[in-house]
């Protein structure tokens, strides 16, 4: 965790207001405690960082309900349990140094990860959520990402290889060219399946092959190529 960041985060005036206050995001921790996230690092985080100023304004009221959200061109703000669980996914085993980030979507998990560790590359396909993302990142005073408008199934290749990957939106079956720009012992976690059907799988590449562990149900929306 980068101690200066989170201890800004923790002396910041609270808003004031009740849907955003220390109780209501300590209600959001108990309730990802209880559905099993046990990583303090982890919780920490998500106490700490203000989701609400990743949502639009009118929807600010439900920001630390344990749900996912919408941010306009038909995408979402992942729920906190799913944000908690893929974060904690990607560091239980390695604490990576960079990670690739598929789909910056709102920045939240961006930040999450910024957070995390020392270096995260976020690709984004819509310019619109890209440029929204920026300004908050900046507003939080992440300065650890490094960001780029194009086609995340292309993955990032300029600064491959990582140590983890994070892909928050659902290809039919394992992307070869991200699994690619995996380091050895890396770590990729993504949603896998049709839109009906998808599964959180934890992708690990070891110094021949891959080894696949399915983790839990999931729901995203697909991955997409080309920009927007």
């Amino acid at each position: 965790m980068l101690a200066g960041d989170m201890q800004l985060m923790a002396d910041a005036p609270d808003p004031g207001i009740g849907m955003t206050s220390r109780r209501t995001r300590e209600r959001l921790i108990v309730r990802l405690k209880e559905a099993g996230i046990d990583s303090a690092e982890v919780l920490d985080v998500m106490r700490d960082l203000p989701r609400h100023l990743f949502v639009d304004e009118a929807l600010a009221s439900r920001a630390y309900e344990d749900s996912a959200l919408p941010i306009g061109r038909g995408q979402t703000i992942s729920q906190p349990y799913t944000v908690a669980r893929m974060t904690q996914a990607l560091l239980e085993r390695v604490r990576p140094d960079t990670v690739l980030e598929i789909g910056t979507g709102s920045g939240f998990q961006t930040a999450v990860l910024a957070s995390l560790v020392r270096r995260v590359y976020s690709v984004e396909r819509l310019q619109e959520l890209l440029e929204r993302a920026q300004a908050r990142l900046r507003a939080i005073k992440k300065r650890n990402v490094r960001f780029r408008y194009g086609d995340g199934a292309q993955g990032w290749l300029e600064y491959a290889p990582y140590q983890g990957i994070m892909v928050t939106a659902a290809p039919r079956g394992v992307p070869r060219v991200l699994a690619e720009q995996l380091a050895p012992g890396g770590v990729m976690v993504l949603p896998m399946g049709e839109e009906t059907q998808q599964v959180l799988v934890r992708l690990t590449r070891l110094e021949q092959g891959f080894e696949h562990e399915i983790l839990e149900a999931a729901s995203f929306v697909p991955l997409l190529s080309g920009t927007s």
